[in-house]
């Protein structure tokens, strides 16, 4: 319905639609509260087991007092890993294209706050027109049947929002925005993480090719000594077949490395945002990666508010609460005032003269009637929504603690297979060394000192892989934890005061 009458009553009306707009329909959202989960697995750890005296054997202590540093890769202290990072963090497209996408989200969120604000436009109207002479319609004063009209006027528009659908359009744009904010933080642990992890990976198989070729060597010089010893007599055909077979499963086991050397280095390029021919090599030694022994361990309670995963979530959660809301004001009452004022004349000399003005108020009331049930199942289907949303909430929360435990048993279990290799080597060395003294005099063969020497080195090898696992599982753990993000100024300072997922619900 429109309506076109005097200034009193289009006042009252709009009047009428400002205390109208105080109205939001549809639920308020509330954060979900943390689960009541005190710990992440039945028997919770507080320290790992020591192997004394050796490298990346030490003991590491859980603390729930601890928070997570954002830099937390420097507690590896390696220079070379720190540099690494950072230029992953600058560089890598898939981050740079999560921080487009939150950019892109918090435009498309300060476009819809225009919503509650009066739209204001300008122009001009200028027509040339012929009228028919013999008509009966009046001609302009000059009594000219051809002649130009020059309207120029400002128009208002306004859409008071009676039951809030704007609002809540608005919120749901927010939490989007605050989805994809999230998400960035997400891939930006994650690309730290992976940096970290194949760093240490990268060590790892290095010290693993040198040793699998120092065990090729030494088969090699068996093979060579069976063989010498068979045209002599002294050995016969069965131990040098074992012997051979024993050298090519060696062979065999140094190109599976060498591929995972090589895809790990154009991993790790990828990650710097860099072709594998572009990329720096640095090689890294296990030796220069320190094993950080304090660690931190949050609460359940305190996971859930600083996981990115986990507030992606719930952001996501929010959004389709707002929707719910969106969909129930769609069936309201939507009214739109609008207003405009202007002058039409003859000439650009004569506009804005006596007698040349005009001005005109609108008001249109619009409510559905019958819409064959769409706004009804609309509703409907936003609130199923809301409800997929929450099982996905459910099921992040439920991941992020089998992630967190995972992580933990990982590190325990990593620690007594650190002993036991540490063990296996110390066991293979004294025999080693037992082997080589007996060898010197003359009680042992060549034969013995050569499988004394390759038994040192698959310990050796064995050795490397336990300390690569405790480093990578002890970079997972930072990851698993929510990656200390809150604790970075260039990442924490836009959620803003009002919004920090890390506070209770009641602060807010």
């Amino acid at each position: 319905m429109i309506a076109r009458r005097n200034l009193q009553p289009s006042g009252t009306l709009l009047a009428l639609a400002f205390m109208l707009g105080g109205c939001t329909v549809g639920p308020d959202f509330q954060r979900p509260a943390p689960p009541p989960v005190e710990r992440y697995d039945h028997e919770q750890i507080t320290a790992t087991p020591a192997t004394p005296g050796l490298a990346d054997g030490q003991a590491q202590h859980f603390d729930v007092a601890r928070d997570i540093p954002a830099d937390w890769w420097r507690l590896f202290r390696s220079p070379q890993l720190n540099d690494l990072v950072a230029q992953a963090l600058r560089n890598n497209p898939d981050l740079q294209a999560a921080q487009a996408a939150l950019r892109q989200a918090h435009e498309a969120t300060l476009a819809q706050r225009g919503s509650a604000f009066p739209a204001v436009s300008v122009g001009v109207n200028a027509q040339r027109q012929q009228d028919p002479s013999g008509s009966l319609a009046p001609t302009p004063s000059n009594n000219a049947s051809l002649y130009s009209l020059i309207t120029p006027q400002v128009s208002v528009s306004y859409a008071p929002d009676l039951f809030g659908l704007n609002r809540r359009t608005a919120e749901s744009l927010a939490a989007q925005e605050q989805a994809s904010r999230y998400q960035m933080l997400a891939a930006r642990v994650s690309l730290s993480t992976n940096v970290v992890q194949a760093a240490v990976q990268g060590a790892a198989l290095r010290a693993q090719i040198e040793a699998s070729r120092q065990v090729i060597d030494i088969d090699t010089r068996m093979v060579e000594i069976l063989r010498y010893q068979l045209h002599k007599g002294y050995a016969d055909r069965l131990a040098l077949a074992a012997q051979e077979t024993q050298l090519a499963q060696a062979q065999a086991a140094l190109p599976p490395l060498l591929t995972q050397q090589a895809q790990q280095r154009h991993a790790l390029a990828a990650l710097l945002g860099m072709a594998s021919s572009q990329a720096p090599v640095v090689d890294f030694d296990l030796d220069t990666l320190k094993l950080p022994t304090d660690l931190p361990l949050s609460l359940p309670s305190t996971l859930v508010r600083q996981r990115p995963d986990v507030l992606q979530a719930q952001a996501q959660l929010h959004a389709a609460n707002a929707q719910v809301g969106v969909a129930i004001a769609n069936r309201f009452p939507s009214f739109q005032i609008g207003a405009n004022v202007g002058s039409s004349a003859l000439k650009t000399s004569q506009l804005f003269t006596a007698g040349t003005g005009f001005w005109n108020l609108t008001g249109a009331l619009t409510t559905p009637i019958f819409e064959g049930g769409a706004l009804l199942h609309a509703e409907r289907g936003a609130q199923a929504a809301y409800d997929q949303a929450a099982a996905q909430y459910r099921g992040t929360v439920v991941s992020a603690f089998q992630n967190v435990a995972d992580t933990l048993s990982a590190l325990e279990h990593d620690a007594q297979a650190l002993h036991a290799a540490a063990d296996a080597d110390a066991a293979a060395r004294v025999t080693l060394d037992l082997t080589q003294a007996r060898y010197r005099a003359g009680y042992a063969d060549y034969l013995t000192l050569l499988g004394a020497q390759q038994s040192s080195q698959q310990a050796r090898i064995a050795l490397a892989q336990a300390r690569a696992a405790r480093l990578t599982d002890t970079a997972a753990l930072f990851q698993a934890l929510g990656g200390g993000w809150w604790q970075d100024e260039t990442t924490a300072g836009t959620t803003g005061p009002h919004d920090d997922p890390r506070r209770p619900p009641d602060e807010h």
